[in-house]
């Protein structure tokens, strides 16, 4: 596809190109016939949840998990492949379609036969826990080597690999050295398979429930968002409300994230489709290819740390916490302005350094888009406004959904009527097969870490790591923090944010608690760090995707993409170090939210200042090195360190405003002269 640009034109990736960078794998392009079978069935599996949540099975939810995987995984052998073939010598490539093949047919029935097996006799089933029959053990093992193949075709080898390295460490941990911190009994194969498949800490624990209850409820919702004309409202109003600055294209990117992002859920797939929209508008307002490519990422991603929607991980927070979902988005309003502050920082920085212009962003009226089609905006505040009044997120999203499908008809274009709807109810099922394989799968992880003791094993070592190298409680604790921080940004790299999250909540969570940081905190800061990942180098997805639309260099989109978001990275450390930080989540009084959000925004003016190299004129090395302990110090927020800090600021603020002030007695003796 190409999108105009001034005279010319950009070559933007078709939607199977762009999906390679995503961490879920593309599906299969199906013939006509067997997607609309395929849509039909996802479209009856969007009904049952949607019917689930006013009429409960009376079995119970591990009842009603047992069916939602039953539903989901033979369709998900179905539709992504099992093996893929190098272009070159793909006999699918010059097709319309790629239909699965009689291999896949059968897993799919075997998928479907393991899964409703127990039902046959559910409570027999769940009672014979501790003694589970051959018969169980062979039906759990095969639904085990299946969930891991549907996670290899879903999202890649990793998370699989993972999980065998822990069904082995089950096993063979009773062989370690009893002297060892991560020695245990040992477990045999029955009671390994009897925890995946029998308890509520493995298929069917926490991560296939958040899944199944919540991320599917709000995949079904944007998809009716999308269908119903929301995602197109939110950028052409995005579009319309700025006026005519240099700054005005970087904003427009900004807020169009984030509006969006509550349609998609994806930060890579938010930035991938506003690319293909604004990066001709960005093009054309003076924006090189690298730094358009990193604020097109940054604002991607953002839509995934941000309120009313979070990512998928927010709601296993919850879950985890036993707190609501309107709890967490509580945690993170305040860690939202933030990060966009730093987005906008950097964009009026790179708007001088660079000489941007307006680029024409829209001549359409914002005031008059918002009158006539302003009303996608309830379903939003439904959602906020149920869960408020403490109606559970998984029935306040369901009323959202009834209230757009009712909105849709105020437009003719995208009313939800048959066609649209059933697609709708189709999409929203096809977009949670990737997170349900991946949850599933991830349960093994946690199984075995409840089994052998193993969260707090690794705790321990972590813990004894730093304090190796001081007895200091705080500095133990900075480097704690630290490795974590690394160790989930490493986790990410490789696995989907639902998983590097699930997988480091029940390891990395226990090493920090067990230093005095609240669970919540502990639980954020591993959010924000899996969410990251994506703007990471060395792999930056969601930067390589918008490297392939503006045609920048890869590497450069990258830094580019991490200078925009840095302040999310400094950020987390603030809420885990110290007391005070807790206010950054909403936790305390609202004087301690006011003046620690005041203090980390100066911090944040710091960052901006050390990576964009701006304050009144270009900043010199000495100006940026003297704002990143200013940075730093501001963040430790302690009445000591934030004294310091500003002191250093302020110096670096000074030194910038004589400096412009000299440059501007020197033009104006030359205009003199």
């Amino acid at each position: 596809m190409t999108v105009g640009a001034g005279g010319g034109g950009v070559t933007v990736p078709s939607d199977e190109e762009l999906a390679e960078y995503e961490q879920e794998r593309p599906a299969r392009r199906l013939r006509p016939a067997l997607d609309r079978v395929i849509s039909v069935w996802c479209a009856i599996i969007s009904v049952g949840v949607l019917a689930q949540v006013f009429f409960p099975l009376p079995q119970g939810t591990q009842f009603y998990l047992v069916i939602f995987l039953a539903a989901v995984l033979p369709i998900t052998l179905l539709c992504y492949r099992g093996f893929r073939v190098p272009a070159f010598i793909n006999p699918f490539k010059a097709r319309s379609h790629d239909d699965p093949g009689v291999a896949d047919w059968i897993l799919a029935l075997v998928a479907l036969a393991v899964c409703v097996y127990p039902l046959f006799d559910f409570d027999g089933f769940l009672e014979r826990r501790q003694a589970p029959s051959a018969l169980d053990v062979a039906v759990g093992a095969v639904l085990l080597i299946l969930l891991l193949e549907a996670c290899r075709r879903t999202t890649g080898w990793v998370l699989p690999a993972f999980s065998l390295v822990f069904i082995a460490y089950a096993y063979y941990g009773g062989y370690l050295p009893y002297t060892w911190s991560l020695s245990h009994q040992g477990f045999n194969f029955d009671a390994i398979i009897a925890q995946f498949t029998m308890g509520t800490a493995g298929f069917y624990g926490t991560p296939l429930t958040v899944a199944a209850s919540y991320i599917v409820l709000f995949t079904i919702y944007g998809a009716v968002l999308d269908y119903s004309g929301a995602g197109k409202f939110f950028i052409d109003l995005s579009f319309a409300a700025f006026k005519r600055s240099r700054t005005a294209p970087g904003r427009t990117v900004t807020l169009a994230g984030f509006l969006l992002g509550s349609v998609s859920g994806s930060g890579t797939a938010t930035a991938v489709s506003l690319g293909t929209v604004s990066w001709p508008i960005l093009r054309r307002a003076g924006y090189p290819a690298e730094p358009a490519g990193g604020m097109l990422a940054a604002s991607g991603i953002g839509a995934i740390l941000s309120p009313p929607t979070l990512g998928a991980a927010a709601f296993i927070i919850a879950e985890f916490l036993q707190v609501s979902y309107l709890k967490v988005l509580g945690f993170a309003v305040i860690p939202t302005l933030l990060y966009y502050l730093g987005i906008l920082l950097a964009i009026e920085i790179d708007a001088r350094k660079h000489g941007t212009t307006s680029g024409e962003v829209s001549e359409a009226s914002a005031w008059r888009l918002f009158l006539r089609f302003g009303y996608h905006f309830l379903s939003l505040f439904v959602i906020i406004g149920f869960m408020t009044v403490d109606v559970p997120p998984f029935k306040a999203v369901v009323y959202a959904v009834i209230v757009q499908f009712g909105l849709s008809f105020l437009d003719r274009e995208h009313r939800l009527t048959g066609k649209p709807l059933f697609k709708a109810l189709a999409q929203g099922t096809r977009s949670v097969l990737p997170v349900a394989a991946t949850c599933a799968t991830a349960g093994v992880i946690v199984a075995v870490t409840t089994q052998t003791g193993l969260g707090l094993n690794l705790a321990e070592i972590i813990v004894d790591a730093a304090r190796g190298l001081t007895d200091n409680h705080t500095v133990v604790l900075i480097l704690t923090v630290v490795l974590s921080g690394f160790a989930v940004l490493i986790l990410g790299l490789a696995v989907p944010v639902t998983a590097s999250f699930i997988i480091a909540a029940v390891i990395i969570a226990p090493a920090l608690v067990g230093l005095g940081v609240t669970r919540p905190e502990a639980y954020m800061f591993i959010f924000y760090y899996a969410v990251l990942s994506e703007v990471s180098p060395p792999t930056a997805l969601a930067a390589v995707a918008t490297a392939a639309i503006t045609g920048g260099k890869v590497m450069p989109t990258m830094w580019q993409a991490w200078k925009y978001t840095l302040p999310a990275f400094l950020v987390p450390f603030a809420f885990v170090l110290t007391d005070n930080g807790a206010h950054l989540l909403g936790q305390g009084s609202f004087v301690g939210m006011v003046w620690t959000t005041v203090v980390s925004m100066l911090a944040v003016a710091a960052l901006a200042v050390v990576t964009g190299g701006w304050v009144f004129v270009r900043a010199t090395w000495l100006e940026r090195a003297v704002c990143v302990p200013a940075a730093a110090l501001l963040l430790y927020l302690a009445p000591v360190t934030i004294t310091a800090g500003i002191c250093l600021l302020l110096v670096a603020v000074v030194i910038n405003l004589v400096r412009r002030q000299r440059q501007t007695s020197a033009e104006e003796g030359n205009l003199a002269s």
